[in-house]
Parts: C-alpha cells; sequence; structure tokens
C-alpha cells in the first residue's frame, strides 16, 4: 500500500507518507480483526513494518502479528546473476536478508548453486547492483514512477 519513491524523495519522505496510510490499515485491523496476521508490501518495508508492530504492541496487541513482505531484492538479485551467468533467472534463488534499503540489503550469493560459482571478484559489484536496482529504475522514469513492473512480478 501507498505510493512510489519518486526521484529526489527520500527513504524519510516516503515513510511519511506510506506510513500513514499503513496506520489506517493497521488501525482498522486493531479494532476489526485483532486476530489476523498481517503480511504488509508497503515501501519502505524496513521501517513501515516495525513502526506499524509498536503501534499494534502500544494497543496490547501481539507485534509478531505484523510482517513483512519482499521478495523484490530476491527477483533482482536472481536477475543480475543469470545476466552475470549466462543462466536463467527461473533456475536461480538467492536469498537476500537484511532491510529494503541499500547497503541493508544482502544477497546471499553462496547460498544457492549458480550463485556460489560468481567469481570473487564479482560479488561487490553485484552486491551494488542489487542494493541500488530500485533507485535505478526511479532516476530513468525521472518522477514518473517507481519498479511497479518489478514489484508486479515479485508479487
Amino acid at each position: 500500500a501507498g505510493t512510489p519513491r519518486k526521484p529526489g524523495m527520500s527513504r524519510d519522505d516516503l515513510f511519511k507518507v506510506n506510513a500513514d496510510i499503513a496506520k489506517g490499515i493497521v488501525d482498522a485491523c486493531a479494532k476489526f480483526c485483532p486476530e489476523a496476521v498481517l503480511g504488509m508490501i508497503v515501501n519502505p518495508v524496513n521501517s513501515v513494518v516495525p513502526a506499524m508492530a509498536e503501534l499494534y504492541k502500544k494497543k496490547g496487541l501481539d507485534p509478531m502479528k505484523i510482517v513483512g513482505i519482499t521478495t523484490l531484492d530476491v527477483v533482482r538479485a536472481n536477475k543480475f546473476v543469470g545476466e552475470s551467468m549466462g543462466k536463467n533467472p527461473n533456475f536461480i534463488n538467492i536469498p537476500v536478508v537484511g532491510g529494503h534499503a541499500g547497503e541493508t540489503i544482502l544477497p546471499l550469493f553462496s547460498q544457492d548453486k549458480i550463485g556460489k560459482t560468481l567469481e570473487v571478484e564479482k560479488i561487490s559489484d553485484m552486491d551494488k547492483s542489487v542494493q541500488d536496482a530500485g533507485t535505478v529504475v526511479v532516476n530513468a522514469k525521472n518522477g514518473k514512477g517507481s519498479a511497479t513492473l518489478s514489484m508486479a512480478y515479485a508479487g
């Protein structure tokens, strides 16, 4: 839920807008379905989800019922490894841990049978490609959107 990031928009700006939208959803769920698990697909997921979990906690509800969902960075890592290795990304599954913002994104190339064959000297650049992929798309669209096709594919 929420608005996509636009060029020049910081994650703090994005947080302010999307956290307000998420708060409305979380408030409604707290009132009408407090036992439900809320899977939130929101940007920035690594900031909004903890804030919404705190909101649930303040309402006396289980904050562990608020979870963030993102496969977007996994899809990106798979694509970049596939391109680099000349392999079909549909048969690559690079786990990605951490957050969903810049250096907090950590692709675990060594955990995939194709990813672990990546040359050591390529890993740093590949990390950077995955970490910066969203910003590259936002900048390429010159304020007219974000990585919506990537998000749709990942979802």
